[in-house]
């Protein structure tokens, strides 16, 4: 089966200066999917999405967005996306209705044409109770929808998402996600940077790992996961003058060198099943146990493992 790209990109280089921002970064986007965009702050997220919506040219590369090529057919690339980013570009004067107008005015659309894709984003987005309040009287979670509905009134096959729930509450940041999966159950394919590596790893069908300007991964969240370790075994015990005993009976029945921080014992797991011999060889040695976990690499361990920290 051939797989079908909305972006793909080619030894991507950015310069400012002496300043080398995006270093020869070479990717593609698969139609249909939400693919991540991870790295500390000033990695180069923003400027290579920059250089995806055309509002950067690169220094040298190339990239294609549905075959495309994004610096030769600029003007066609603009009509095949829309563009989220972290601030609302929404005027707060006037209305949600009235900026949906307006903006769906500027896309080319009739003025009945308008009204009508208007009404079908106000309800999509749950902001018809809303619609004719000024966007100055919204929460922050509004806002964003609204900014959301703006980027869609062309309806475009490709999204660009930057960091579209910051300062969101949770309760917020969860209808968002919502919304950004049935985007993808209706055809359209999302680029999502965030800062909350939850979120990558609860909606990206792959993640894109980038520090000091060079793709480090690419792969699913399970892929990733599974490069900075396996399962471990986490055993807290009820007394800590047995830790020692403990992380030998552990270290034995496991295969594995299991290590001590406080009352707490860790060490790898390769089968789930192993979980039980613990228990029998720790209660056979009289040990008695507060609490057992098996905990799974999180994407917190991924972006600590992959990236330096030095920004």
């Amino acid at each position: 089966m051939t797989i079908e790209y909305a972006i793909q990109i080619d030894n991507l280089t950015k310069r400012f200066g002496n300043f080398l921002a995006v270093n020869n970064v070479s990717l593609n986007v698969q139609k249909g999917e939400i693919f991540g965009l991870l790295g500390p702050n000033g990695a180069g997220k923003t400027t290579i999405l920059r250089m995806l919506t055309t509002l950067l040219n690169p220094s040298s590369g190339t990239i294609q967005i549905f075959g495309h090529d994004v610096q030769k057919q600029s003007r066609q690339v603009r009509g095949l996306f829309g563009l989220t980013g972290q601030y609302a570009a929404v005027d707060e004067d006037i209305s949600a209705r009235e900026n949906l107008m307006i903006f769906s005015r500027l896309n080319g659309l009739t003025k009945a044409q308008a009204k009508k894709r208007t009404t079908a984003l106000l309800q999509e987005f749950s902001l018809l109770a809303s619609a004719d309040k000024a966007i100055a009287d919204f929460s922050g979670g509004m806002r964003r929808r609204l900014d959301l509905a703006v980027s869609l009134i062309s309806q475009p096959p490709l999204i660009f998402l930057d960091e579209p729930t910051t300062g969101l509450d949770p309760r917020t940041r969860t209808k968002m996600w919502t919304t950004i999966r049935q985007l993808v159950a209706q055809g359209s394919t999302i680029v999502l940077t965030t800062q909350y590596l939850e979120e990558a790893d609860e909606l990206a069908d792959r993640i894109a790992v980038i520090d000091h300007g060079q793709l480090v991964q690419v792969g699913t969240p399970a892929a990733l996961k599974a490069t900075v370790g396996g399962v471990t075994l986490q055993t807290q015990l009820q007394n800590s003058a047995l830790v020692s005993t403990a992380v030998a009976v552990i270290s034995q029945t496991l295969q594995s060198t299991a290590t001590a921080s406080k009352n707490i014992i860790t060490a790898k797991l390769t089968n789930p099943n192993q979980v039980t011999a613990v228990l029998n060889h720790l209660n056979d040695h009289h040990i008695p146990i507060a609490n057992i976990a098996v905990k799974e690499p999180s994407m917190d361990d991924v972006f600590f493992a992959l990236t330096s920290g030095k920004h």
